[in-house]
């Protein structure tokens, strides 16, 4: 017999390296920065130190890496990584497709990132999908105060729109959020597109390489 997925309620993407292909743009950024305060780091060393992170949590890293940053490093990183941003940056292949396929069949979604609004407005907003978002669908680590690996940004999500976590799905490019949607008790297809996937898998994550995978996976094919 055919296998049957279950589908969601509400699906909660992540933003960075989900919907919008920002991570490399933001790292090679960060590699940058850290370089002029005394850390050097290749960007595959940097991407698997932070991607996933709170800035915040980031800095407190770094600084533990022996980098000898400014009090005001959290300002200075975002204005230069904004800036990067700006000069254009790809949706995810698939994405489009999704949110359609999502919409047309009745199915809440919503964008929770440890990422700003800010930044998001950025990326979200010369894409399309801005408005598509905010302001009812877009939750932030910098406006709840509560970043993953805590659950509670998925948890507001699903209050927010009325549903249970079982009835929601979580699609994660990071540990830290394949580990919150542990923590919330909510199914998770880790995106992995160039890898095995193997960090998130750890968490009870489905490892996925393309967003035309998750139909399939959610019942609407």
């Amino acid at each position: 017999m055919p296998i049957t997925y279950p589908t969601p309620k509400l699906v909660i993407f992540d933003c960075d390296g989900v919907l919008v292909d920002s991570e490399t743009l933001s790292n090679q950024v960060l590699v940058e920065n850290l370089g002029r305060h005394g850390l050097q780091l290749s960007l595959a060393d940097c991407m698997g130190l932070f991607v996933g992170g709170t800035m915040q949590g980031v800095m407190k890293k770094a600084q533990e890496l022996g980098a000898d940053l400014p009090a005001n490093w959290v300002d200075e990183v975002y204005g230069e990584t904004y800036a990067r941003l700006r000069q254009g940056v790809d949706l995810v292949p698939g994405i489009p497709d999704l949110l359609a396929l999502l919409q047309a069949r009745g199915i809440a979604f919503c964008v929770a990132s440890n990422g700003s609004e800010d930044k998001m407005r950025i990326t979200l907003g010369q894409n399309g999908l801005w408005d598509l978002f905010h302001p009812q669908a877009m939750f932030s680590a910098h406006t709840l105060k509560t970043g993953k690996p805590d659950p509670d940004l998925f948890l507001a999500a699903a209050c927010h729109f009325d549903v249970q976590a079982r009835d929601c799905l979580v699609v994660e490019d990071s540990e830290n959020g394949a580990i919150a949607a542990a923590r919330a008790g909510m199914r998770c297809l880790g995106f992995d597109p160039h890898g095995k996937g193997t960090r998130l898998k750890r968490h009870n994550a489905e490892h996925i390489t393309a967003m035309s995978e998750v139909p399939r996976l959610i019942g609407l094919i």
